[in-house]
């Protein structure tokens, strides 16, 4: 690829494509579509319009929304000019949105709906950067301001603005170490930091993936991470490089809507959604009769050995491939069909994926390529691939970069995809280096001798039992995320005898599991008091915590009525958990299940 910087790849790509469909989004409840085209326009307008309001090389402009084609736009326009795209998660509330638009002196912000309007208007008037604001929704009720316009109004300043000569000129300056986005870390622990990844931070990704994957413009990418996340950002900039159609999920809940309409050939995703999917399969098994059951496993096991041998590039005989059909015919085309009927391969990442859960989904003909990275990596470190894999680990090492293990077990990291630094943090900054240069990613883990990267655990949720044992929470976490009947849970144990649990349940599930064995109740706190409830959840402990030691085990759990929030910094906008904020918020009741 002869472009190094991201705005130049896009309008490289408008030229090839032209009035192909290349954004589509919902509207009024149809799709519709932005061509390549009228794309590469609009990114043109909205670089005039920010030079319009006098927007300096590498300042920042910060974009507050959902997934929206706007989003994607401005993006590619900020970047146009020598700008930083500077992104805050659409959940994120009114103060965590000021912390950053303060931290990184934006002076203009892009957002999305009404929430996010409203949540900015708390502080707006008084706030000492915030000069403009830019609305992408039409819908939403705006003030009369000369400082707030909608996204179409702001689009219509660019193409009237007379700065051809300084557009071009902007244009034509950027180059490789420019700092093309600031993405601020969720913060399991401690303030978010800006994380500061250059343009050739992001195109070290194209150079690591495009020998690995086959994507071209026949395919179509559901985008369902939020932009604001590396993951999804980084995923989609690679996929626009090859002239993939995206489409925008603007509210993760409607997924598997989206699935059937969209009928995506690629997407990313974290192991939620994919555990959710498993759970939910099987959960459905549990009531089905013997021979639906029977078939079912059947047809899994089939699928797994078929693919198996496939990937081996091992004889596939007669009667397997004559079983591999009528499996397919009878189950496995049903799974597939659930997202869709065409998806050739997901990506995932941001937590541990079970083997059991890949091997699911790759019995029915679908590959999950889990991946290790961070934001601070660009974020991919390693993957697994469609001609190399290892289930149960993230695959390995990428071509631009290079691993290797601390003595403590940390994994570090050097390359090209290594974050410049923290936005004006250096103290910061040099506290996750090295002395000679490695990235510590806070990671544990080794390397296997087929140079498979296996990671344990985040360094510092490392429990020690009052025993001296060392127990990976996460491990365990991910273990009872395949429950149906588990929406969120976390383990807790350190400097104590034993471990313990908080556990959500999943309140559609249990609720179908009330309603079955005619159990009463008047509100969830009831239900999750309920002592047939209670030994419902302990009997599906016990025989899930089978592949645990005995000292991983949980002993006791608490459910609760509430699920963990972001609202209360219970978790971040990624779902991560945040451990210590958990603890506090629920001390007491977990004190009560360490009394004799």
């Amino acid at each position: 690829m002869s472009q190094t910087h991201l705005t130049k790849m896009i309008l490289a790509r408008v030229q090839k494509y032209n009035k192909k469909p290349a954004l589509y989004y919902k509207k009024s409840g149809q799709w519709e579509s932005i061509s390549w085209e009228e794309m590469g326009n609009q990114i043109k307008c909205i670089s005039k319009a920010l030079l319009e309001c006098e927007l300096g090389e590498q300042e920042r402009v910060g974009i507050y929304s959902q997934n929206k084609p706007q989003w994607t736009i401005a993006d590619y326009g900020i970047m146009g000019i020598r700008g930083i795209t500077t992104t805050i998660y659409a959940t994120n509330s009114a103060p965590e949105a000021e912390y950053i638009i303060n931290d990184a002196e934006i002076g203009i912000l892009f957002v999305g709906g009404q929430e996010q309007y409203d949540k900015v208007m708390q502080f707006f008037p008084n706030n000492e950067f915030l000069k403009q604001i830019v609305v992408f929704d039409n819908s939403v009720k705006i003030k009369q301001d000369r400082n707030i316009l909608y996204f179409d109004d702001f689009v219509k300043k660019g193409l009237a603005a007379s700065n051809e000569t300084e557009y071009k000129n902007r244009f034509a300056g950027s180059v490789e170490d420019d700092i093309a986005t600031i993405i601020y870390t969720s913060g399991t622990s401690g303030t978010p930091k800006g994380v500061m990844l250059t343009q050739a931070n992001l195109f070290s990704q194209f150079i690591a993936l495009d020998p690995l994957f086959n994507i071209g413009e026949n395919d179509i990418e559901l985008c369902f991470l939020p932009f604001s996340h590396s993951y999804q950002k980084s995923s989609t900039h690679w996929t626009q490089s090859h002239g993939v159609t995206v489409y925008y999920c603007e509210n993760p809940r409607d997924i598997l809507e989206y699935f059937k309409e969209v009928r995506p050939t690629f997407m990313v995703g974290v192991p939620r959604l994919y555990e959710k999917m498993y759970a939910t399969a099987y959960a459905r098994l549990e009531e089905a009769s013997d021979l639906k059951r029977k078939l079912f496993n059947w047809a899994i096991r089939t699928g797994r050995e078929y693919q198996y041998k496939s990937f081996r590039k091992e004889k596939i005989s007669f009667s397997l491939n004559l079983k591999h059909n009528m499996a397919r015919s009878l189950v496995l085309n049903k799974i597939r069909a659930i997202m869709g009927g065409r998806l050739n391969f997901f990506s995932a990442g941001g937590a541990p994926l079970s083997p059991e859960i890949e091997e699911f989904f790759f019995a029915a003909g679908i590959f999950i390529a889990q991946g290790y990275g961070l934001t601070e990596t660009s974020p991919v470190i390693t993957c697994n691939r469609q001609d190399r894999f290892k289930f149960g680990t993230p695959g390995t090492v990428v071509s631009i970069c290079r691993v290797k293990i601390a003595e403590d077990g940390e994994i570090l990291v050097k390359g090209d995809n290594v974050m410049k630094g923290y936005f004006r943090k250096p103290e910061l900054t040099a506290e996750v280096f090295t002395t000679d240069g490695w990235f510590k990613t806070g990671d544990i883990g080794y390397m296997d001798d087929e140079e498979f990267l296996h990671i344990t655990d985040r360094k510092k949720d490392i429990i020690i039992t009052a025993g001296g044992k060392n127990i990976a929470p996460q491990r365990i976490e991910s273990l009872f995320g395949k429950d149906y009947y588990i929406e969120q849970i976390t383990v807790i144990g350190d400097k104590r005898r034993y471990i313990t649990a908080l556990i959500v349940p999943s309140f559609e599930a249990l609720e179908e599991y009330a309603k079955a064995h005619e159990i009463n109740y008047s509100s969830i706190a009831e239900l999750v008091r309920n002592e047939r409830v209670l030994t419902f959840y302990e009997k599906r402990l016990q025989e899930i915590s089978m592949p645990l030691a005995k000292y991983e085990m949980i002993k006791k759990f608490r459910l609760l009525s509430e699920p963990f929030s972001q609202e209360k910094g219970e978790i971040t906008p990624t779902l991560k958990i945040k451990r210590k904020i958990l603890e506090e918020n629920y001390k007491e009741m977990i004190e009560k299940m360490y009394m004799a």
